[in-house]
């Protein structure tokens, strides 16, 4: 059974940072799409972040370029999502999302298909006052 558990959410004043990180069990995504994904109240789900797991490519919503980083530990089976300069609209309910379909290039990652990905955890919450 595939397990995504996110942790680090929290309430932040604008400007600050939190660092979110999804422990992953039950599968090693090797050549597969890893993504941070978000929503807020009355809102579609919309990707922020993605990582080809294969060569670590990374990819970006234009939102949050230059602020948020994502990365992969493959020895901890851990992804993280690293976010600074946070803004009000930036507070979300996050998902940390993966896809079991093997990808052999990046492209599939950047789409930011909420569709495409297969395994989803239960979300952490991210509230950025002004």
């Amino acid at each position: 059974r595939v397990l995504l558990v996110e942790s680090g959410g929290g309430s932040v004043q604008a400007g600050g940072s939190l660092r979110l990180s999804c422990a992953v069990s039950g599968y090693t995504f090797n050549h597969n799409c890893m993504g941070w994904f978000r929503q807020a109240p009355g809102k579609e789900r919309e990707g922020v972040a993605a990582v080809y797991t294969a060569i670590g490519g990374t990819y970006y919503a234009d939102s949050v370029k230059g602020r948020f980083t994502i990365s992969q530990d493959s020895v901890e089976n851990t992804m993280y999502l690293q976010m600074n300069s946070l803004k009000p609209e930036d507070t979300a309910m996050y998902y940390c999302a993966a896809d079991r379909t093997l990808a052999w290039d990046g492209i599939r990652c950047r789409g930011f298909n909420p569709l495409d990905y297969t395994d989803w955890g239960q979300g952490t919450q991210v509230t950025v006052s002004s």
